[in-house]
């Protein structure tokens, strides 16, 4: 038996980042990308590399150029941690495996590090193949902090659960993080979105990754925990645009969506340290015409245009800094193990 286990990245439409912060949140995937498990059994467990997990290298620019790009361990300790942890949550359940062991591999061509959780589409797929191949059933409501437990428990990744939720639930999830369902349930509420709703989307993101995220020059985790006014604030200013968002796409109010999304982009500026490339992504695209803000936490932006004329003026004027510009593809999701 050889079990193939899909996920896809993910675009955070509005909200963000409130999802680590007892926010409120919109996400979706889209299928123009994917991660790639295959598992298969075998007489000993054994972790196949990719090709970002080699070591051999054409020249010293050429591995310092690979440790950029990820990391210094790939995506092998994705796979490795998933397994462990996913051993680790049968025990803690009485959940008993069997003595079977497997191979596994993984293949992506998710671009990196970007802000579209190309890591967890990898680990959320390693799970899906795991559950699939112990014949072993975790509530979908638990799927996602199991995901981000792999990455924040086992490999040290500060994360939020808005992304592990979008790939676990696949389409479009409006969610809820408020601190008393948090305590209550252990995990938020999710809402499921028809994608049909959403009025036109555009993607796109640097192709030269040239610039990381400013998000890492800011300790805005530090500030919410102490109680800063201005985070504790914009927290809930986010979490508000994304119930609004979530009633306009419902109500079919979509002329409202493109001023949403600037708000929740325009927030985030005043009170993060934004890098000039990230800057100039946002800027580009709004003088295009069409709304614009993170997916995530920079490396890629979202957006909606009005019709194609724009899109083409939006797509030209990106690819002129080196930004590449898509329509997200939605199609019904695969059947995978829930």
């Amino acid at each position: 038996m050889i079990i193939h286990a899909k996920a896809y990245p993910r675009a955070g439409l509005i909200g963000n980042p409130s999802d680590g912060y007892f926010g409120k949140t919109i996400s979706f995937v889209f299928k123009n990308f994917a991660a790639e498990v295959i598992l298969y059994q075998s007489p000993e467990l054994e972790i196949l590399p990719n090709t970002r997990d080699h070591s051999k290298f054409k020249s010293i620019n050429g591995l310092a150029e690979d440790v950029r790009l990820f990391g210094y361990y790939g995506g092998i300790r994705l796979l490795k941690a998933t397994v462990k942890r996913f051993h680790d949550y049968c025990a803690e359940n009485a959940v008993k495996l069997d003595n079977r062991n497997f191979t596994i591999r993984y293949h992506t061509n998710i671009p990196s590090q970007v802000g579209l959780a190309g890591s967890s589409a990898i680990i959320t797929a390693c799970l899906r193949a795991l559950m699939a191949f112990y014949e072993v059933s975790i509530p979908k409501p638990v799927q996602p902090g199991l995901v981000l437990s792999v990455e924040k428990n086992e490999l040290g990744i500060m994360a939020g659960l808005q992304d592990r939720v979008a790939q676990v639930y696949e389409g479009m999830v409006y969610m809820n993080f408020a601190r008393d369902i948090m305590e209550r349930c252990g995990h938020g509420e999710y809402e499921e979105l028809d994608v049909g709703l959403l009025p036109n989307i555009y993607l796109a993101f640097r192709e030269d990754l040239s610039e990381e995220s400013g998000v890492f020059h800011n300790d805005i985790r530090g500030r919410f925990d102490c109680g800063d006014p201005q985070v504790v604030e914009a927290m809930k200013y986010w979490a508000a645009l994304a119930e609004q968002a979530r009633n306009c796409l419902v109500e079919r109010r979509l002329e409202r969506i493109p001023e949403l999304l600037n708000a929740n982009f325009d927030m985030r500026r005043k009170i993060y340290k934004l890098s000039p490339g990230n800057l100039l992504m946002v800027d580009t695209a709004r003088s295009a015409g069409a709304s614009a803000k993170f997916t995530g936490s920079g490396g890629a932006i979202i957006g909606t245009y009005e019709d194609e004329t724009m899109f083409n003026r939006l797509a030209e004027a990106l690819a002129a800094i080196k930004v590449k510009t898509i329509k997200p593809v939605f199609k019904p999701p695969e059947k995978n193990p829930s």
